[in-house]
């Protein structure tokens, strides 16, 4: 009760599950009753429960422990994936609190990855950084968050706004989606020097450039699948080529679909 009277508008309540009564079977978190109080106190306020468990009534978002939502790699995952807001947490190095000899820290393609297959499973990616006893962040954290900052400056319009693309897979990369835009996402750049697009039927491709506003040819080489060319000046990290497509609006909201 305190915290949502006395500090103005709070934006969500994150409960990280029910560990701490783990060997108490019986024990009783009145979450329903918790729940309730804080719609009531807080009507705006969004409830998350770290339970690994499908949403329980009272509950605004979903969440999924270091796995994307209908992945299930770290054995933490394995709900139901509801119609619910989605959002992955997950760590920088192995742990969530701080510890000085866990230096096994993520690389950032590695982080950029989760970042990009977030945003294309219309989900929320919470990045965890556990800071020193002092309150500071490693140099190492700090390093992380400045070139992923940096990245997200270029490029952070393949990101907010974006969801699911519908669109086939491919090596290279992944796609996000925004309207009439699907975003390139291109990880892996294969030597050939073209882009392998497979489209959803009935949707075609009529331009293709960066985001820095380099036009990239784009090849139809049979029905619903293209080849785009790789940018001249293409960067080292993970690039993004933007494609304005026709008709996309018929992939919209099949990402929970394909899931069941």
């Amino acid at each position: 009760t305190e915290l949502l009277t006395n500090y103005g508008p709070v934006g969500a309540i994150w409960f990280d599950g029910w560990w701490d009564q783990d060997q108490n079977k019986d024990f009783d978190w009145e979450l329903p009753e918790q729940y309730a109080l804080i719609h009531k106190l807080q009507p705006g306020c969004l409830v998350g429960n770290n339970h690994h468990q499908t949403p329980f009534d009272g509950e605004d978002i979903q969440i999924f422990e270091r796995d994307l939502p209908g992945e299930n790699v770290s054995g933490l995952s394995g709900q139901e994936v509801s119609r619910l807001p989605l959002e992955t947490c997950e760590t920088m190095n192995g742990m969530w609190g701080y510890k000085i000899t866990d230096q096994n820290y993520k690389s950032t393609k590695t982080l950029i990855h989760y970042l990009v297959k977030a945003a294309g499973k219309n989900a929320n990616l919470l990045m965890n950084i556990g800071p020193q006893p002092d309150g500071d962040f490693r140099p190492e954290e700090k390093k992380i968050a400045d070139f992923i900052g940096k990245w997200m400056k270029k490029n952070s319009e393949c990101i907010y706004g974006c969801d699911y693309a519908g669109w086939e897979k491919q090596d290279w990369g992944y796609y996000t989606r925004k309207s009439n835009q699907v975003y390139m996402v291109v990880f892996n750049p294969p030597y050939s020097g073209q882009l392998t697009v497979k489209t959803p039927k009935g949707i075609t491709i009529t331009t293709a450039k960066t985001l820095t506003g380099e036009q990239t040819q784009v090849t139809e080489t049979t029905r619903n699948e293209y080849n785009v060319s790789l940018p001249k000046n293409m960067p080292q990290e993970p690039f993004v080529i933007k494609l304005e497509v026709k008709d996309a609006q018929k992939t919209q909201d099949k990402y929970r679909e394909a899931l069941t």
